[in-house]
């Protein structure tokens, strides 16, 4: 229910008590029931039900020299960060070892050396940059899942899920040269081994951990993006697939299952692909379990072609 005060426009969505009182706004009507208050010291017009919401209503408690970092920072670069968000995950905020990290309800301090990150402001806020956020991630992270946030970091691809358009570029050696740079940390072991893995070009998480668990069933690394063409002419371009051999393997997100555009062009692609003798396996999220039979599937796929 609206307040029968209304608040100056100026304060925006959320605002700090602080800049309340600056705008002449009593501590009665601050404090009323039909605001929020996800931080301490913080209200908002708007209940934050989302990450993008949670974050900007902690905007204003922000301080010099304070930045955005770890999984808040991944998250809003928009990379493919393990866990689903929630409402009570903290927010993730960075400082100098000279400086005391923020302990309020709600946040997660960190200190953070001098030099070891960059600083770029994404949606307003200052946010470290993503190498730096995904070692600051690092301990937490399976080489499974620290593959999947690296190949995020590292494609060109401007139609993978989620990632923020003019984010920095980054490649598998600027990485390892941060590595270097930061020396021992805890996790660094798992981005070390996890760099062996990752492959330029991927465009989905889903098609990394395809490719993770084809691999680590000891078959042959497929190859990415492949382009199959009869007499120039593009046919499809695969997301897996053993050209030599002519084996695709296709991951068919839920985009394919709802959009009946997609669909049909899905089944057209499949009859282009078979009817020029290519064996092609489209698989589901149930595939990616161990227990499915994907593998078996695909193994016999490539003793057929031998």
């Amino acid at each position: 229910m609206r307040h029968r005060i209304s608040l100056p426009r100026e304060l925006g969505a959320h605002f700090s008590v602080s800049e309340a009182a600056a705008h002449g706004v009593g501590r009665g009507r601050r404090d009323a029931a039909d605001l929020a208050r996800p931080f301490h010291g913080i209200r908002s017009q708007v209940v934050p039900e989302s990450f993008s919401v949670r974050v900007a209503c902690y905007l204003p408690r922000l301080r010099p020299g304070q930045r955005l970092a770890a999984r808040t920072a991944l998250r809003l670069w928009g990379m493919p960060f393990p866990q689903r968000w929630q409402p009570d995950e903290p927010v993730d905020v960075t400082v100098l070892p000279t400086s005391t990290p923020p302990r309020a309800r709600g946040t997660a301090g960190h200190r953070l050396a001098a030099g070891r990150a960059e600083t770029w402001r994404v949606d307003g806020a200052p946010v470290i940059d993503p190498i730096a956020a995904l070692f600051q991630c690092a301990p937490g992270l399976t080489i499974l899942q620290a593959v999947i946030l690296i190949d995020a970091l590292i494609t060109e691809a401007d139609n993978y899920p989620g990632l923020r358009p003019g984010r920095p570029g980054t490649t598998p050696a600027q990485i390892e040269a941060r590595l270097d740079a930061w020396g021992r940390f805890p996790g660094c072991a798992t981005i070390r081994r996890a760099l062996a893995f990752v492959r330029a070009g991927v465009e989905s998480p889903k098609e990394t951990e395809t490719r993770w668990l084809i691999v680590s069933a000891g078959l042959p690394e497929p190859v990415l993006q492949h382009e199959v063409r009869d007499r120039g002419v593009l046919i499809a371009r695969v997301d897996l697939a053993y050209p030599e051999l002519r084996i695709a393997v296709e991951y068919e997100g839920d985009g394919h299952r709802t959009s009946q555009t997609q669909w049909r062009r899905d089944i057209r692609r499949q009859r282009d692909l078979e009817d020029r003798g290519w064996i092609v396996i489209r698989l589901t999220q149930h595939d990616l379990s161990p227990a499915s039979s994907f593998i078996p599937r695909l193994r016999r796929a490539l003793a057929s072609r031998r």
